[in-house]
């Protein structure tokens, strides 16, 4: 078998060039499906790629019936090809799903309007909901990975205050959210536990493996990330949880709007919203900066600084230090089970380097313990 594992980039049948945005395995080893990007106009597209050869697939998503319409009302800035979309319009944004998969979504915004602590955090007003789409207003303001990547205009003390907000926004918001008065509303939400997060990992390994078997030169990788699932899985099983709390449920810096001073931050994206530790969404947060620092995204003084404040808010959570590592473990398996190869061994060795930093000790190390790692 020859392994055609996706590139960054690829030309199509009329010249034109497109770069890789994401890549997702399809049903089938040796096929991926992909989102994609052109300079020549706005924009995203869904591609298919099939044991090496490039593919663009038609605007309109057949399992995506609702996009043929949706799509004339502004740019597609997110497609997860047969699976959902994004597009950015005027004044909104609008969330498109398979037929029927808009409810829980819906669901979850009408939960956050009672669960959000409004001095602390402001979501996006549900404009109008179909089976197959959530119409979102749009929140104005720079979000916080915007801000780490802008060197022109926002200081080093900028970005600091702007991680200091955040962090009193999020203790602000975990403290009302835990209010006897919204007992009800956070009872409603699905429960994601350790068992979930564990059998989540299991789903990435599994789909990795099934597409990468009989490729000689993944064996040893193949090894390794069997050991990793192994070691992650033990992590998340083998200690006692922390307490269920609110969790975004898909946290990152590219989530969090951030304030004036005057006004709260914003969330955005509520889909996975659940009770879950607060591990979870921290350890996400923190896996997401440190993968902008190795992508060179985000200058490690800048990592160091939103770092610090991850960990001082887990701390003031009383999150138990092994809870974070392993949702932190699993989360960067996740990638190492990237379709694109880049992904995939940089998770790799950020693995292998924390296991064997702990191992040096003797025993497992907190984060706010261990080293950034090293980038070949």
């Amino acid at each position: 078998m020859i392994w055609h594992p996706p590139l960054w980039k690829y030309t199509d049948d009329a010249g034109t060039a497109w770069r890789v945005h994401n890549a997702w395995p399809d049903k089938e080893p040796g096929e991926y499906l992909l989102e994609v990007g052109t300079a020549e106009r706005p924009g995203v597209r869904g591609a298919h790629l099939s044991h090496g050869h490039f593919e663009i697939l038609p605007e309109d998503d057949p399992e995506l019936p609702a996009l043929r319409t949706e799509r004339q009302r502004g740019e597609i800035i997110s497609h997860w090809p047969y699976t959902r979309a994004i597009i950015r319009a005027e004044g909104c944004y609008i969330k498109v799903f398979r037929p029927g998969r808009a409810a829980v979504p819906a669901e979850r915004y009408a939960q956050m309007d009672l669960l959000l602590d409004a001095g602390a955090f402001t979501a996006p007003e549900v404009l109008q909901s179909s089976p197959d789409t959530l119409v979102l207003s749009a929140l104005s303001g720079p979000t916080l990975g915007e801000i780490g990547e802008d060197y022109a205009t926002i200081g080093e003390k900028e970005f600091a205050g702007a991680w200091e907000e955040w962090s009193s926004a999020w203790l602000a918001q975990l403290s009302a959210a835990a209010d006897v008065s919204r007992q009800a509303v956070l009872g409603a939400l699905p429960v994601h536990s350790p068992e979930v997060e564990a059998r989540g990992v299991a789903r990435w390994l599994k789909l990795w493996l099934r597409h990468t078997e009989n490729v000689p030169e993944l064996s040893t990788q193949r090894e390794t990330l069997m050991a990793m699932a192994d070691y992650v899985t033990a992590n998340l099983l083998g200690s006692v949880p922390d307490p269920m709390v609110w969790a975004h449920g898909d946290l990152h810096d590219r989530q969090i709007i951030a304030g004036d001073g005057r006004s709260p931050f914003g969330l955005l994206d509520f889909d996975d919203t659940a009770r879950a530790e607060a591990a979870r969404d921290l350890a996400y947060l923190d896996f997401h900066l440190e993968r902008r620092m190795w992508r060179n995204n985000l200058t490690p003084a800048r990592y160091l600084k939103a770092h610090t404040k991850v960990l001082a808010v887990a701390e003031q959570l009383q999150v138990s230090p092994d809870r974070f590592d392993a949702y932190s473990d699993a989360r960067w398996l996740r990638l190492a089970c990237s379709s694109l190869p880049s992904g995939s061994s940089l998770a790799t060795r950020v693995l292998e380097d924390r296991v064997k930093h702990r191992q040096s000790f003797g025993s497992t190390v907190p984060a706010s313990s261990r080293p950034l790692g090293s980038r070949s």
